[in-house]
């Protein structure tokens, strides 16, 4: 699985003129499920999430988890994180796990981070979505479970 975590002040998804997940502070994940993902490896990124200290303490240093902080996550499914670009001036996206395989590891990794104790809000699988979010920091983190750093 592909994320990428932006710290956040709120964050809001919309479907056309629906609002299908807001947050206040806290993340805004946006997630790439890969075709080799598995249990073990959602459950493995999903408390690394939690445990993530990227929140600022008392003494503005990050040393705070969004659990710590009290903060929720917005999880939105986006395949587009697997594009291929090298080759041509079109991107693939063949890397992404098909779409009901996507749409299930996506569906078990927001209930892998809510078993963390997180507030999780979620976009709708494959869906034209419209997202808004006040970074903070900025602070984004690139986590990709096919190639650890």
């Amino acid at each position: 699985m592909k994320l990428l975590l932006q710290r956040v002040g709120e964050a809001s998804v919309s479907v056309g003129e629906e609002t299908v997940g807001r947050i206040d502070a806290g993340l805004l994940i946006l997630a790439c499920a890969d075709p080799s993902d598995t249990p073990e490896t959602l459950g493995y990124l999903a408390r690394k999430v939690a445990a993530m200290r990227i929140f600022s303490d008392e003494k503005g240093r990050m040393n705070r988890s969004v659990r710590d902080a009290g903060g929720a996550v917005l999880a939105v499914s986006q395949f587009t994180l697997a594009a291929r670009w090298k080759n041509g001036n079109r991107p693939g996206f063949s890397d992404a796990a098909p779409p009901e395989q996507g749409r299930r590891l996506f569906d078990e990794f927001c209930g892998a981070l809510r078993e963390q104790g997180l507030h999780v809000e979620s976009g709708r699988f494959g869906a034209e979505m419209q997202v808004s979010l006040v970074n903070d920091g900025p602070v984004t983190i690139w986590l990709d479970s096919e190639n650890p750093r």
